[in-house]
């Protein structure tokens, strides 16, 4: 089984209909015991990195999502879900992540021809062929929602980029975690092409 994790926050349910479409079974959970019993793992999200944190917390649904990842379970973040990977965030003030990852989450500072959010369609540049990125292009157009974006202190963990008045990481990959800014359930026919790979990984 795949479990969503719900903490709370972001549509949950775009990402489980993604699934369903998919021919996967996906369960949205804010159960631990679920998520620790989970094949593999979801972590959705969209809002503020300090009260999903505290949402983790609350939720005692720190420890398992850290232990997934040290099992290797196949582990995928979406948008919100790459950020708290990191080690920190300077969203409204300064906070802690699940510091799987080494690195901070910053905000845009761009030139006024630049809107934040970064919002709507952009491309993906390849640096390293994650397992989900098996069969896209260069330059395949995906969906983002953000205001802040990840800076991975390990280059190797950097699997595309893209650019909006800046270069910045819009995927990551480590072993069986893989985590995207950008949101497959809402990217259309490769972002469903992408949950699919997900899904179908070993266990």
């Amino acid at each position: 089984m795949i479990a969503i994790v719900d903490y709370g926050m972001g549509n949950l349910r775009s990402v489980q209909k993604a699934f369903a479409r998919l021919g996967h079974q996906a369960a949205i959970t804010s159960d631990p015991d679920q998520v620790a019993a989970a094949q593999k793992v979801v972590l959705p999200g969209v809002g503020a990195f300090a009260d999903a944190m505290h949402n983790l917390r609350q939720a005692a649904l720190v420890e398992p999502l850290l232990e997934a990842i040290r099992q290797e379970k196949p582990f995928l973040g979406i948008c919100l879900g790459l950020q708290l990977l990191f080690q920190e965030s300077y969203e409204d003030g300064r906070h802690q992540g699940l510091g799987v990852l080494p690195g901070k989450v910053v905000r845009f500072q761009l030139p006024p021809e630049y809107k934040v959010p970064h919002m709507g369609w952009n491309q993906l540049r390849i640096r390293r062929r994650a397992a989900m990125l098996q069969g896209v292009e260069e330059g395949t157009y995906v969906y983002f929602v953000h205001s802040y974006y990840v800076v991975p202190e390990d280059e190797q963990v950097v699997a595309t980029t893209t650019d909006y008045g800046l270069e910045f990481v819009s995927m990551v990959a480590r072993g069986r975690l893989q985590a995207t800014q950008f949101h497959p359930e809402k990217s259309q026919q490769v972002g469903l092409a992408m949950l699919d790979r997900f899904a179908r990984q070993k266990d």
